[in-house]
């Protein structure tokens, strides 16, 4: 049975560059939408936070600006039937990413508060990425890359070609205005060729060898539909 581990965001905010705390966590249709696609493919899925922390649902993730009515309570009811599971994630640190076919990074704003520097994290990326397996990472989840470093001090992804938030698209939340850094801008600055879509919010993905990445919550299911594909 294919096997995948979710690396989830336990932050319940984002410091922002004027001081004010964003309450935030993970993004709704992030985290829903491919763990449905994988569950109907028949995967087995584990949910794993720095910490064993229980993750918090961005509440905005869940308004009427976040998608689609009907999206919107499609995530809902399938947040809902897995509620147990994301109450009680195992601790990141006891994760080993050779014990799974997928490793799958969905977003929201919290992982730039944790996972970009979260250093047990950053290991597990940097074995994943040396093991040529997949690796897949959503809108923000891509920060957590952030975190990555080889023996050399070097960042392992330097020269892959990524996806994540615009930063058009980040700067469409007015309190995306006060970001204290942009993901597009770090990661094209940590060395990544970072590729986005010609219409922001539109899906996009960009696959690079083992490394599969999204740009934003509406490229959940494309992103999804691809790993299913090609994990077949």
């Amino acid at each position: 049975m294919t096997r995948v581990l979710f690396v989830v965001t336990a932050a319940e905010h984002w410091t922002l560059n004027d001081g004010s705390k964003h309450p935030t966590g993970y993004w709704g249709e992030e985290l829903a939408m491919p763990h449905k696609a994988f569950t109907e493919a028949g995967w087995e899925i584990a949910i794993a936070t720095p910490g064993g922390r229980r993750p918090r649902l961005d509440e905005i993730s869940m308004g009427r600006t976040a998608g689609l009515p009907g999206t919107i309570r499609e995530v809902a009811d399938y947040l809902s039937s897995i509620q147990d599971a994301l109450d009680s994630p195992a601790p990141l640190s006891e994760m080993d990413p050779d014990d799974f076919d997928l490793v799958f990074y969905p977003g929201g704003h919290g992982p730039m508060e944790d996972l970009a520097y979260d250093e047990v994290s950053g290991a597990l990326l940097t074995k994943r990425l040396a093991s040529g397996r997949p690796l897949a990472l959503l809108c923000h989840g891509p920060a957590a890359l952030l975190a990555a470093k080889g023996k050399d001090g070097s960042w392992p992804f330097a020269g892959y070609r990524v996806t994540a938030l615009s930063n058009i698209e980040e700067k469409l939340n007015s309190f995306g205005r006060k970001a204290p850094w942009f993901l597009e801008d770090r990661l094209r600055e940590y060395g990544a060729d970072y590729a986005k879509g010609k219409i922001p919010l539109l899906p996009h993905i960009e696959v690079d060898r083992s490394l599969y990445t999204g740009q934003n919550p509406g490229s959940a299911k494309q992103l999804a539909k691809r790993l299913v594909a090609d994990l077949a």
